[in-house]
Order: C-alpha cells, then structure tokens, then sequence
C-alpha cells in the first residue's frame, strides 16, 4: 500500500524514468500510485505495434500484489480505430460499452460492474502506440484521474523519448568508433583484395550478418569476398557472389547510383535471401539431416527467425565507381543501420579500395618501367654460370637506379656491370638507362673497362647530369690454362667478392671517383686469376646496407654468408643472398641487385675462340 501524496508519486516516478533504461520499468513506479487514487478499482496498460497487433496487456488490480501479464503478438484488426495521432486523447467510456472485438482489456473490466473506463492512449514511436487506462466506480473524482493519466503518460512519454536518445547517442558513438576502426584497418593495406576482404570483415558482425564485396570491372561486377557469422553461411554467400544471376542483375541496375537501397519482403522474391515458408522448411531439413553443409541459403532460417533484409551500397571514389558493398541482415529493425552510416562506411571503403587500384596500376608500371631498364636475358654457354637478382626495396615504389648486365665481347671474354644511380624516380631512371646502354655499346666493341667507365663519366658531363652513379666493370677472359682472367675496374662502387672453389671469400681490391663529378677522370683495372668454380659476386650497397635492429649492418657478415654457399649454382646463390639481406634488415629501403658469374672452366689447350651463345631469362 503506498500512502504517499500524488505529488510525491510523480515525483518519485520522474526519479525512476531518469534512469530507466526500458519504459517497462517503470510500471510500478505507475500503478500503484494510481491504484491508490480513490475510487480506482484496476489500473491496465497496453502496447502496440502498427495499427493493430497486440504486444502485451499489464494489468494490476487492487488489492493485489501480482499484476496480470499478457504477452502476445496478435492482431486486433478493429484496434486500428484507437490509435492516436501525435497528442495524447484522454477518453470515458462505460465499461458495459466496450467492444471486446476492439478493446482486449474488457474482459478485465466487466469484473467491477457498473465501472468507467478512463483511458489516455498515446503514441511512444513511429512503430506502435500504447494505452494507459483505469477502471473506476461512481465514488472516483473522473477528472482528477484523468489529470493524473494525462501526468503519468508525460512521464512514460518523456522517458522512452529518453531512452531512444541515449540510444542514438551510444549508437552514434559505436559507429563513429566502428568507422574510425574501419578506415584503420582498410588503409593498412596496399593490396586491393586485401583491402576488399577487409571491408567485409570489418562490417560482420558489427554491421550486419553477412557482407559480399564486388570490384568492378570493365566487364561488370567481379566478385571479390564475401563473409558471414555462420561459416555454412558464408560458404552459400560466396557461391551467390560469383555465380547468382539474380545479385548480378541488381548490382548491373544498380549503376552508378549513389544512394544505399534496402530491400525486403516481396522484393526480394526470385532472389537467394527470399524468406518464403518453403525455403526455410527445406533448409532447416537440410541443417537437420546434413549438419554444418554448404547448401544453406544465408538468411533464410537463423535461430533469431528475423526477416532478411539486405541493402546495396555503390563504392564511390573520385568521380567514379570502383564497385559495390551488399549487406544481409538478419536482425530487428531497430539494429538496422542507417543509410548515413552506410554512406560514410562506403566512402571510406571507396577510398580506401582507390588508392589500393592506384597503387597497383603505379606498382605495374614501376615494375614494367623497372623491367626495361634491366636485361631480358643473360647470355651463357659452357665456360660460366650467370645468374642475377632483383629486390624492390622502396614500399612507395619509385624507380629505382641499380642496374647491372653482361655483355659477351669479341675476343670470347664477357663483361659484367653494376651500377647505382644516386636516388630515385623518373630522372635516376633516365640516367639508368643512359649508363647501362652507354656501357654495353662500348663493351660489346672490346672497349676495355677503364676506358668505357671515362667514356660514360664525360657523357654525363655533357647532358650536365645532375646525379652522379657508381659503377663497377669486370672482364672474364677465358685462358688456355683452364683459368680465367679476371679485370675489375671501378667507379666508387662497392668492390665485388670472389668466392673460391675451397670456400674461401676475398674482396677484388679497386677504387675509383664516382661517376658524373669531375669532367676528366681515368680508371684504373685490377687484375687476377680465378680458376673452374670460383664465382664473383658484383652487387649494388643495398646488399651491404641492410641493417639489423642492433645497428650491425649486412656487410659485416656478407663473407660469411657468401662463403656458406660453397658449391651451389650461380641462381642459388643470388636469390640466397638477396633474401637473407632482406630478412636480415629492420631498416633500409635501398634496392639490392646482384649478379653472379660462376667460371666453369675450359680444358687446358682448348680452343679459345668466341663460344656459341645462348640466352637466357634472368631473375628479377
């Protein structure tokens, strides 16, 4: 029995609806101060959905202290009449006149004979309305209890108005978060299926229940990644995404339209999320008999039971699409997100896929750029074993100015280069291209090491370069000892290695003024011999300037390294070096090129003309 004023009930209910997190809370903080107003006999409240289908029925009768509970989802077609506009409508009405067909509380109220019944309806949202009345006798002061209907629905109505707020605000915080994270995790990637893949499973389960990702193409939409909560799930969505012609329909209509689109109930009849009576019987007979299968169709039957809905939204990027982003919903309403949501999601996605697609085009053309700059092919015959490497070092992807070649020469030697052009980009790859064609031309004439590294330091004078390069030069001149001479010279390029037959490593002693500083400069050749399995190791000082994350650089135990491949083919041994350099570094973007000439000998009194030539694809 509560024995406060009215005044103290409301303002105890007001205390109770500023922390209700449910409307349904604070139902007893509501009936029974007007239970307690005299004359009033039962106090009932109702809650509905649309026009006309029931939710539930509360009622609380006096002297009990166990209200009545009804929970249903039925419809009352003729409740349709009752429903309110935007302002609350208090009505009386004697209990003898309700309609039961209308009124479900009636039965409730013939228990007090002779009773009114004083009923406030009103509307809480856009989805439904409720009503809160009592049943009162001829001793009830009738307009005192409508006036303390009319303050108890401000309340109720204040307070579910509350509540959707602070809903919307926590909601408005997940997403803000969700799409910080979102661009995070997307712009961490470079690759764009990477990136795609990742859209999808940014959204599942966040966002909605499953996701497809499709790019598109010249040739329409190309489906990329699909993810779902339920693997069965994602196994049928990824099916959908490649092959279902219905999906590839909508996302050809879809076009270029920029507006999210939701879909549901008869739209999405012919589709694979139709929800009809006989596809979720076929597939909850599937789950039944096969278990975790691959036939599920996603969204017919989850164990929620909610409705499929699904919503399309077009990923757009500098002025053009770059594909589309379908969501399948599995959910309430109420937990469906809202097309400013989506739009943002997929303006993020969009970018983030652009600047993926950008990449990679840059990536092929550097790496086709890159590729010219470099031979095709190495010539081989019986005498050596050549071998060369590439490694990228740049993650931003200018071109870069290692080069390397080797040139067979009149007299039966072959010539070997290696060069570095002082920085990156489009004007370290002209003068690439200038110093290794430079160089070639003049070895394959029998130009002698020396000479040729001059001749290139006064045409880079001439075109008034702006960079300067190191280089390195090396002959292999067959001898009828079985040996071969080995003539190295250099223009302040790292010295190349020797690795003998007996594993042991020496460095070809020899030095020289860089390339492109000084107008007239001379170059000055080492001599010595190597003999049948002894390979010489030319490389770029991206090799050498791999540093660890103690500091210690590569070089310091590039002998070591070099040594341990004793015996192995010249292909071996550039790859094996090129990688270890790479796994060794934690810091350092410097390309590495190597090249590698295994001396396989020739018989003592052999002839020693120019070999037969062949060619071979060398390894970028």
């Amino acid at each position: 029995m509560v024995d406060d004023t009215w005044s103290s009930a409301l303002h105890r209910l007001w205390q109770a609806a500023s922390r209700a997190e449910e409307v349904s809370a604070l139902a007893d903080d509501v009936y029974a101060p007007l239970l307690a107003t005299p004359g009033v006999h039962l106090v009932v409240g109702t809650r509905w959905e649309d026009p006309q289908i029931l939710r539930y029925m509360r009622a609380l009768r006096a002297g009990s202290d166990s209200p009545v509970i009804t929970a249903t989802a039925r419809s009352v077609p003729e409740a349709a009449v009752r429903e309110p506009g935007d302002e609350p409508v208090v009505t009386r009405i004697p209990v003898a006149g309700l309609d039961d067909a209308g009124w479900p509380e009636a039965e409730l109220l013939r228990r007090t004979p002779g009773a009114t019944f004083v009923v406030c309806t009103f509307r809480l949202d856009h989805r439904g309305w409720a009503s809160l009345g009592v049943g009162v006798d001829a001793s009830a002061d009738v307009a005192a209890v409508e006036g303390r209907l009319a303050q108890a629905v401000d309340v109720i109505v204040a307070c579910h108005t509350g509540i959707i707020q602070r809903g919307r605000e926590a909601r408005r915080g997940a997403d803000d978060a969700l799409l910080a994270e979102a661009s995070l995790q997307m712009d961490s990637s470079l690759d764009v299926e990477e990136t795609l893949r990742r859209v999808a499973r940014i959204a599942v389960p966040a966002v909605a229940e499953g996701a497809l990702v499709h790019l598109l193409r010249s040739e329409g939409p190309e489906f990329v990644a699909a993810t779902h909560v339920s693997v069965q799930h994602r196994r049928a969505l990824e099916e959908i995404g490649r092959e279902n012609p219905w999906l590839a329909a909508l996302l050809a209509r879809r076009g270029e339209d920029e507006d999210t689109v939701f879909l549901s109930g008869p739209e999405l009849d012919g589709s694979p999320f139709a929800d009809t009576a006989e596809a979720t019987e076929a597939t909850e007979a599937t789950e039944a008999t096969e278990g975790d299968g691959d036939g599920a169709r996603p969204g017919a039957a989850g164990g929620d039971r909610h409705s499929t809905v699904i919503s399309v939204s077009t990923l757009r990027a500098r002025d053009r699409v770059v594909g589309s982003i379908t969501f399948v919903y599995q959910r309430p309403e109420a937990r469906l997100p809202d097309k400013a949501f989506l739009r943002s999601l997929a303006t993020r996605a969009a970018l983030s896929i652009d600047n993926a697609l950008l990449y990679e085009l840059r990536r092929h053309a550097v790496l086709s750029l890159q590729e010219h700059l470099l031979p095709s092919q190495l010539p081989v015959t019986d005498q050596w074993d050549l071998s060369a490497s590439y490694e990228v070092g740049d993650p931003m992807l200018d071109v870069g100015g290692d080069f390397y070649d080797a040139v067979p020469r009149p007299d039966g030697s072959i010539a070997l280069l290696i060069g570095d052009v002082c920085g990156r980009g489009a004007e370290a790859a002209a003068l690439t291209g200038l110093a290794r064609h430079t160089l070639r031309t003049l070895l394959e004439q029998g130009t002698d090491p020396g000479t040729a590294l001059s001749r290139l330091n006064r045409a880079l004078r001439q075109e008034r370069a702006s960079r300067f390069l190191t280089a390195v030069v090396a002959t292999l001149a067959p001898q009828a000892d079985g040996t071969a001479l080995l003539t190295t010279c250099s223009a302040g390029h790292p010295s190349p290695l020797v690795l003998r037959s007996d594993g042991t490593v020496s460095e070809v002693l020899t030095g020289g003024l860089l390339l492109g500083v000084l107008d007239d400069v001379s170059y000055e050749s080492h001599e010595e011999h190597i003999g049948p399995g002894d390979t010489v190791v030319l490389f770029t000082d991206g090799l050498t300037e791999s540093r660890e994350a103690g500091g210690a650089f590569f070089e310091s135990i590039l002998p070591v390294r070099l040594a341990a491949l004793r015996g192995f083919d010249a292909a071996h041994i550039a790859e094996s070096l090129t990688q270890q350099a790479k796994a060794y570094r934690a810091s350092g973007q410097d390309d590495i090129a190597l090249l590698v000439a295994r001396w396989t000998g020739v018989p003592p009194g052999a002839d020693l003309l120019p070999h037969p030539l062949q060619l071979v694809r060398t390894a970028r």
